[in-house]
């Protein structure tokens, strides 16, 4: 009877820690919420920060090539101290103004009349590549978020499953002494003594493996939270109950066709390669500047005034250049068509990822009743196994066997609640609610 009271007792106390695994305690002030664990990440994980800075060195393309647009202005200084007139007719110069002693300086001016939308086209592409660079950062956070809440879940599920390992540790050392106690007065024998002290022995050891992956959980933790050292504060237990799934990934994939941020980078590739090969083909279009130049000339020959200025245009026709800008306006006509077909192959993908995702969370929140009953199950057996052994119809073999499924049981159960809440995490990020 002192042995079945002990159990009883242990059981009462697995039953405890699997309760507090699934409801939501009030939390220390000093807990740690997945909130401040995610705002913690984005604040500091170099990956996103790095995402971010990207994105604002991709913004400055847009004004790169508005620059064409702009005028050009520059300021010219030179000057011939020691002049050989003979120098005009040196080997590797045609000029036709002869060299002499002087000093000049003024400025020029370029403006653009029209490149038949060239530079426009340019600055289309800069504009969707800015923006797939956006959408690849929002991709980057979501993946952070994703990433805290993953080692977050996890962490706690090990910690649950330490408290069920350790309670279960707690019941096999009583119940070895119990047992030790009635051997040394002949109520039972060495051999239910040995038993005990194996099934003590794998108790210490499930402890000592569930605190080594406690240890790698918090690293984890700390690691997705851009921090070097692990998190040593207590966790808050999660607010959100086990609601279930929608009954379908139906719904989730088309959310996800408008709001996951790679399909949304993707499609704004795609823009970019269109407005490029836009561009390239209007290469081989004439272009028209106006230019202007003016200065003056503080020293000089007598046969030079002291001044000059100018107006004019440049016209530019390409004729043939070996078929260049044909080669290069076919290059991106066909990346561009490429990039068409990633954006197919990422909506396919996509839609398996929602689906995957919502199947096993499905899976995990199923298996939720499954565990529960696996424990009630397993309790029951055990009070069985306990019932025969103290009738004399069991052996120390079947009760140590049950006792090990009913453990199995608690910690399968302290541990499915967490699982649950990793996949729904994962079923968000793909359906791009992390965002």
């Amino acid at each position: 009877m002192i042995i079945r009271r002990t159990l009883i007792t242990a059981g009462f106390l697995l039953s405890s820690v699997f309760s507090q695994a699934q409801s939501a305690p009030v939390a220390a002030a000093s807990a740690l919420t997945i909130d401040q664990a995610e705002a913690a990440a984005i604040a500091n994980q170099p990956r996103l920060l790095a995402a971010q800075l990207r994105t604002r060195a991709s913004a400055q393309r847009i004004r790169e090539e508005r620059s064409g647009y702009m005028p050009m202005v520059a300021f010219n200084a030179s000057g011939v101290l020691v002049a050989d007139t003979g120098a005009s007719t040196a080997a590797g110069n045609i000029t036709t103004s002869a060299i002499s002693d002087r000093f000049a300086y003024g400025g020029n001016l370029t403006q653009l009349v029209t490149d038949f939308g060239r530079t426009s086209a340019l600055i289309g592409n800069a504009r969707y590549t800015a923006t797939a660079q956006n959408d690849m950062a929002t991709l980057t956070k979501a993946q952070v978020r994703l990433n805290v809440r993953e080692a977050y879940y996890q962490t706690l599920g090990a910690e649950a499953v330490l408290r069920a390992a350790q309670a279960a540790q707690a019941n096999r050392h009583l119940i070895s002494r119990q047992l030790a106690a009635m051997a040394q007065s002949e109520l039972r024998s060495t051999l239910d003594v040995n038993f005990a002290n194996v099934l003590e022995s794998e108790a210490d050891l499930a402890v000592v493996r569930a605190q080594s992956t406690v240890a790698q959980q918090r690293s984890r933790l700390a690691t997705a939270m851009g921090q070097s050292l692990p998190i040593t504060a207590a966790l808050s237990e999660p607010s959100a109950s086990a609601e279930a799934l929608p009954p379908s990934p139906d719904a989730l994939q088309q959310q996800a066709q408008t709001q996951r941020a790679d399909l949304s980078a993707i499609q704004a590739q795609q823009s970019a390669a269109h407005e490029f090969a836009l561009a390239e083909k209007r290469l081989s279009y004439p272009t028209l500047n106006v230019l202007a130049t003016g200065g003056e000339i503080p020293y000089h020959d007598h046969t030079l005034r002291d001044s000059y200025a100018g107006v004019g245009f440049n016209l530019n026709i390409p004729i043939f250049n070996g078929n260049l800008f044909n080669a290069r306006r076919e290059e991106a006509e066909l990346e561009a068509s490429a990039r068409t077909r990633d954006v197919e192959e990422v909506r396919l993908q996509v839609n398996e990822q929602v689906r995957d995702a919502w199947y096993r969370a499905d899976e995990a929140y199923r298996s939720l009743d499954v565990t529960a009953r696996l424990v009630a199950q397993g309790k029951e057996a055990l009070r069985l196994a306990q019932d025969r052994y103290e009738a004399g119809l069991g052996n120390i073999v079947e009760l140590n066997e049950a006792q090990l499924n009913e453990t199995s049981a608690e910690i399968t159960a302290a541990d499915a609640i967490y699982t649950y809440f990793t996949r729904r995490a994962e079923l968000d990020f793909a359906s791009g609610l992390l965002n």
